[in-house]
This record gives structure tokens, C-alpha cells and sequence, in this order.
């Protein structure tokens, strides 16, 4: 090999992509029974009594297993690895040479926050509108665990690729995808960004190092903002794709039906879901970078 890399952040550009891919999709693999709770809280209307039927996330999983069985939990699953190997390539893959381009060739030092806000922002949105049709796939699944088996949708993963073909075209793919785009540039920025400067702000404090105990406190924390600025996205982005209706008329339903708080609704189930699934990709992350280094790219001593 006649270049050689001193650290992870000096990995090639393909390997950042493919290493994104992996990590993104062991965290979807680990946080999918959270992410169905979530949807289901999501989607919930109340009914004539004013009731709901899931509480929180806790009972919401509880329920879902006691009354569907555990793989109820895991709908959804496929088309969640799917676009993980998509979209988590672009997003994450691409977000270190997307910052540095914005700081320009000659940049020197640390780069300032605006352009990680930047990057995060346009690879999150290229990264879902090519990863779109996974998401409303996975989406519907997740619903559909929610009906008796003879009222389900779809059979399979071919078969709801072929059926939502059938009735929508190919825009059925791309059901949702405005606030799906602008859902997940929102996160994208608040995960990586905030991932890069707390870890940068870590890292320059001394008490920590380039490792697993400073990658998982700064996962948390981007976790949790990310889940408190994409919540309100993230619910209309759901109901956008379960329902087949625009976003002005889900937003008007959630305000006139349900109240503005209920864009909030899940908060609990999505916060946790974040969190978990930052803190398990970004140690998954920097572990498998660290062995493609240590294995393939690794400088001689």
C-alpha cells in the first residue's frame, strides 16, 4: 500500500462510507423493538373516551410482546438494514468529507461548528432522499403489526415493494419524503455535529481520549438533542407515510384533533430509541474504523 494512515479520521472516503453502512445498520439491528414502539405511540388516535391505547415506552413494548408475540417488535427489520446500508453511508460515510470541504483545502485546525452543521445537514438530506422507499417500507411494517394478520398489507418485503408500485408509482416511494428530508437533515446535524463537538470539546479537556468511554458520552448527548429538535418532524414524517396524505393536512389534523403538545406524543420512546441508537452506532463506529485501521491501513511502527 503506498499511502499509509496514522488514525481513523485519515481513512479513505469509501471506507468511511462502508464502515458508516455496518455501524448504522448493528444499531438498527439493536434499537428496532424501541423504534416500533415509537411508531406505534406515533400513530395512536385516542378513542371515543378520549383514551389511548399505548402509554409510554415501557408499556408499549410490553403490550406489543404480550399481545402480538416478539416478532412483532422486529417488523419492519429488512427494510430498516436496508436503508441503513443506503442511507447511513451517505450520512455518515460522507459527513467528514463533506465538513472538510466547506472548511476548504488550506483549512487548518479544528473546524468551527457552523460547517459541521452544514455538513450534517446536507448529508443527511442527499442521504434519505436516495434511502426514501426503505423508509416508508420499514415504516409500513411496523404499522401493519398493529392489524390482525388477514388485514395486514403486506406479506413480505417484495410484496410491499410491488403493491405500493401497483397503487402509488414509483411517488409512492417517495411518499412523505419533504418532511422525511427535512427530519433527517435536522437529526443527521444534530447526531454528527454535536457527536464532533462534544467529542472535539472532550477530547481537548485532557481527561479524555479518542476512545469508547469519550465516543459514549458524546453519543448520549447528541442522542438527546437530536431527539429533541427532530421530534416534531419525526412524528408528521410517520403519519405522512402511513397514511398517503400531504404534510399540511397531518399537521392540521395533529393542531385541530389532537393539540400541539401531541407532536411531543412518544417523546419518551423516541428520546430512548436516539440515544441507544447513537451510542450503539458510534461505538460501533469508531470500533470497526479502528480494526479496518489496525488491519489494513495501520502505519509500520
Amino acid at each position: 500500500m503506498s499511502k499509509q494512515y496514522k488514525s481513523i479520521n485519515d481513512l479513505p472516503d469509501w471506507v468511511k462510507m462502508i464502515t458508516g453502512g455496518i455501524a448504522g445498520s448493528v444499531a438498527e439491528a439493536i434499537t428496532i423493538p424501541i423504534d416500533t414502539a415509537k411508531v406505534r405511540l406515533q400513530i395512536q388516535k385516542p378513542d371515543a373516551n378520549g383514551k389511548y391505547r399505548y402509554h409510554g415506552l415501557l408499556h408499549t413494548t410490553r403490550q406489543i410482546y404480550g399481545e402480538e408475540g416478539v416478532s412483532s417488535l422486529f417488523k419492519g427489520l429488512s427494510a430498516g438494514i436496508q436503508r441503513q446500508l443506503v442511507f447511513a453511508s451517505i450520512r455518515i460515510g460522507l459527513y467528514e468529507p463533506t465538513r472538510d470541504f466547506f472548511c476548504g483545502k488550506d483549512f487548518k485546525g479544528d473546524p468551527p461548528l457552523s460547517k459541521k452543521i452544514y455538513a450534517g445537514l446536507a448529508t443527511g438530506g442527499i442521504g434519505i432522499s436516495i434511502a426514501s422507499p426503505f423508509d416508508v417500507i420499514k415504516v409500513r411494517f411496523q404499522v401493519d403489526g398493529n392489524l390482525p394478520a388477514d388485514q395486514r398489507r403486506y406479506k413480505n418485503l417484495t410484496d410491499a415493494y410491488i403493491k405500493i408500485y401497483k397503487q402509488d408509482g414509483l411517488h409512492g416511494f417517495w411518499r412523505g419524503v419533504t418532511p422525511n428530508i427535512i427530519r433527517n437533515a435536522v437529526i443527521n446535524c444534530a447526531e454528527l455535529a454535536t457527536f464532533d463537538h462534544i467529542k472535539e470539546s472532550l477530547i481537548k479537556t485532557g481527561l479524555f481520549h479518542e476512545g469508547l468511554t469519550c465516543h459514549f458520552a458524546s453519543s448520549a448527548c447528541a442522542g438527546f438533542i437530536a431527539a429533541v429538535v427532530g421530534q416534531p418532524v419525526d412524528l408528521i414524517k410517520t403519519r405522512v407515510m402511513n397514511q398517503n396524505v400531504g404534510v399540511l393536512t397531518v399537521v392540521s389534523n395533529i393542531i385541530k384533533n389532537e393539540g400541539v403538545l401531541n407532536l411531543y406524543n412518544g417523546f419518551s420512546a423516541n428520546a430512548g430509541r436516539i440515544i441507544t441508537w447513537n451510542i450503539c452506532m458510534f461505538v460501533t463506529l469508531g470500533q470497526v474504523r479502528l480494526y479496518a485501521l489496525n488491519n489494513f491501513y495501520k502505519s509500520p511502527e
